[in-house]
This record gives C-alpha cells, sequence and structure tokens, in this order.
C-alpha cells in the first residue's frame, strides 16, 4: 500500500511574527514535493497568523491540546479552538510533554480521541528514552505507548505515528536509519496483532530526532519510515530539503 509521505515541522516554543513570515517566504518561494504532505506546528497564539499567511497546502497544527472541549482549565486550548483559528492537525503526547510536563499515556490517548472526535488529524508521539533504550526497553516501552492510543482510538485515518527516541530529540544525536527502521518495523508488527492488518500496512509512521538535511534522504529511504517530525531543523531554509527527501 503506498503511504502519502509526511513531513512536519514543531517549532516549539520558537518564532515571532517575523520570523514565521521569512519561514513562509523560504517555503512558499521552495520547489517541494508535491507528493509529500506539509504539516507546520505553530505556538497556540500564532496559529491565526500562519494559517491566514501561508498557502492551503501547508496544514497548520496545534502543538498540544486538551480532552474535552470547553471548561474550567485555566490555560488549556480545546481542539474547537484550534479549529477555529485554522489549526487542522494537532500534536500529542510530544516527549516534551510527557516528560517535562508529567503527561500519562492515558490522558494522552484521551486528548487523541476527543481530538478526533472534534475533527482534527493527530500527530500521535511516541518513544524511549535513553536509560531504557539502553536497558533493551524500547520495544516495551513503544507498545505500552501504543497500547495506550489503541485503547481509546478506533478510527486511525487521520492519525500519524511519530517514533522520536527522545534521546535524540535536539542533542544532535540520531538514531541510524537501521535502527529507526527496526522500531518502525516492529510497530507494523505490533499493530497488525493489535489492531488490525489494514492499519498496520496504511498508517504513516515518522521518524523524528536530529533530522537535518544530512541525514533525511538516508532515512527517507527505509521501507517503514513514512515521513519526519522536525525540531529544529523546520526553522531553518535546511527544512526545504527535508520535505524533499524522497526527491
Amino acid at each position: 500500500m503506498s503511504r502519502k509521505f509526511c513531513v512536519g515541522g514543531n517549532w516549539k516554543m520558537n518564532g515571532d511574527k517575523r520570523a514565521i513570515a521569512e519561514i513562509c517566504k523560504n517555503l512558499s518561494g521552495a520547489k517541494l514535493n508535491e507528493n509529500t504532505e506539509i504539516i507546520l506546528g505553530c505556538p497556540f497564539v500564532y496559529i491565526n497568523y500562519a494559517r491566514e499567511m501561508f498557502p492551503c497546502k501547508f496544514h497548520i497544527a496545534g502543538q498540544n491540546c486538551y480532552k474535552v472541549a470547553k471548561g474550567a482549565f485555566t490555560g488549556e486550548i480545546s481542539p474547537a479552538m484550534l479549529k477555529d483559528v485554522g489549526a487542522s492537525w494537532v500534536i500529542i503526547g510530544h516527549s516534551e510533554r510527557r516528560h517535562v510536563f508529567n503527561e500519562s499515556d492515558e490522558l494522552i490517548a484521551e486528548k487523541a480521541a476527543h481530538a478526533l472526535a472534534e475533527g482534527l488529524s493527530v500527530i500521535a508521539c511516541i518513544g524511549e528514552k535513553l536509560d531504557e533504550r539502553e536497558a533493551n526497553k524500547t520495544e516495551q516501552v513503544v507498545a505500552c505507548q501504543m497500547a495506550a492510543f489503541a485503547k481509546t482510538i478506533k478510527d486511525w485515518s487521520k492519525v500519524v505515528v511519530a517514533y522520536e527516541p527522545v534521546w535524540a530529540i535536539g542533542t544532535g544525536k540520531t538514531a541510524t536509519p537501521q535502527q529507526a527502521q527496526d522500531v518502525h518495523a516492529f510497530l507494523r508488527k505490533w499493530l497488525t496483532e493489535n489492531v488490525s492488518k489494514k492499519v498496520a500496512d496504511s498508517l504513516r509512521i515518522q521518524y523524528g530526532g536530529s533530522v537535518t538535511a544530512a541525514n533525511c534522504k538516508e532515512l527517507a529511504a527505509k521501507p517503514d519510515i513514512d515521513g519526519f517530525l522536525v525540531g529544529g531543523a523546520s526553522l531553518k531554509p535546511e527544512f526545504i530539503d527535508i520535505i524533499n527527501a524522497r526527491q
């Protein structure tokens, strides 16, 4: 089954109007692979600005949301609010949400299910820490994270999974293409056994973790890597090369 290559840029807590305008100018003026879906994870306060500025072929994503539509949850954002200001995607369960803000697998899965029910598409993030990798627990960790999602998600057609080994995010360390491929292949096997063969074959699985223009082509050549979720490099001109990794 052909899976459309999908590249997400997660700007994290970076940027201002001037920087976003410059990113827009760079991306809009570049020759980009038309067979690659592009999603830009924007800070909440700039989503409306980004949506008005970027051509419609660029999808705008929130970087998080809460699990209910409204209420007394000071500081939180609902999927309905994201949609109202122009976002069509949301990133859920990024390692910084899990490990800096201590969000549990269960909360993350509830948030993903609510976002899907409200009509957003979801980038669902998973990944192991360095001590878990060194203890040979990578498969156990990502299986637990996937199992939480599988309890709440019934329709996977609007979900992209992003495998991001935590030890490779922003560290300059990257999983080797074969290490990444091995985990992606394990995830498809897990999906076949625990969800369905159809979902295992059709679900797009991105790799994230210090993806750069220098390593993206080798990663993109692996059969089970369907795109990238890119942090720091998505703020730089080299993001164009990453989007075009399959060319």
